[in-house]
């Protein structure tokens, strides 16, 4: 038989189960084994979709190359000669569809995240109510999930264990990724790279307004180190920035590009 368990609006199924002795500590752990599972892939191939993006945005941003969105054509209107054109236009295209890919990886990771955590909270709750047993045995996660998956989008740290349903709460998730960064500017000597991804920059970590809040952080800030926390190829790194006047332009000599 199937044993169904339920997480807020999504249902698992497991197969060749005894409903009679599959108590909701059990189900609780399957479910979260292999929604586990699925989040490990899921970052490994974002992680490498992560890569590609990083290596299209360095040959677009090198040196004499146009960039991610310069024009193609020169000052009287006819096609630049030195560059190939096709090629820009089709890493762009692809920069494009991998950051499609990026998202949508993104949001199918945060859904199993909210699952993960539902499920360990969940499997800690004492109150139950059977919906399948007649003898109104415990055997359904409390309200208490419901409140945990109204909760803000987090992130999580998964544990390699395979079988460890254990999640622990990180940082909030990536509101940002560098996508130019200008060569002996402020925040190349500093330590950031194309392709980092911005948990907390000062005190911007999420909410609206976004590049708007990390100019007004940065020229607050002259001459201030800036506590920057960013996931690099999975990685959480902690650094600082000192926004500060040098020959090119703006306080950092970067971009930072809205996820």
């Amino acid at each position: 038989m199937f044993c169904p368990y339920k997480i807020g609006a999504k249902a698992y199924k497991t197969k060749h189960i005894d409903t009679n002795s599959c108590g909701p500590s059990a189900v609780a752990r399957m479910v979260a084994t292999n929604v586990k599972a699925e989040t490990m892939s899921l970052m490994d191939k974002r992680t490498a979709v992560e890569a590609e993006m990083n290596s299209i945005i360095a040959r677009l941003t090198q040196p004499g190359a146009p960039g991610l969105s310069g024009n193609l054509v020169d000052s009287e209107g006819f096609p630049r000669t030195d560059i190939d054109i096709p090629v820009v236009r089709s890493e762009r295209r692809r920069l494009a569809e991998l950051r499609n890919d990026h998202n949508e990886i993104t949001e199918k990771i945060n859904q199993n995240i909210q699952i993960l955590h539902a499920a360990r909270v969940g499997n800690k709750s004492t109150s139950f109510k059977s919906s399948d047993n007649g003898d109104g045995s415990d055997t359904q996660i409390s309200s208490t999930v419901d409140a945990v998956a109204s909760t803000p989008p987090q992130n999580i740290l998964l544990r390699h264990s395979p079988d460890s349903m254990d999640v622990d709460v990180l940082v909030s998730r990536p509101f940002a990724m560098v996508d130019e960064i200008a060569d002996a500017s402020p925040a190349a000597e500093d330590g950031l790279q194309l392709g980092d991804q911005i948990l907390k920059f000062g005190s911007v970590e999420a909410g609206d307004n976004l590049l708007q809040r990390l100019s007004s952080e940065a020229q607050s800030n002259v001459d201030r180190t800036v506590p920057v926390i960013i996931i690099r190829q999975g990685t959480v790194i902690n650094l600082t920035v000192t926004p500060r006047t040098w020959q090119g332009r703006g306080l950092m000599g970067c971009h930072f590009r809205i996820l």
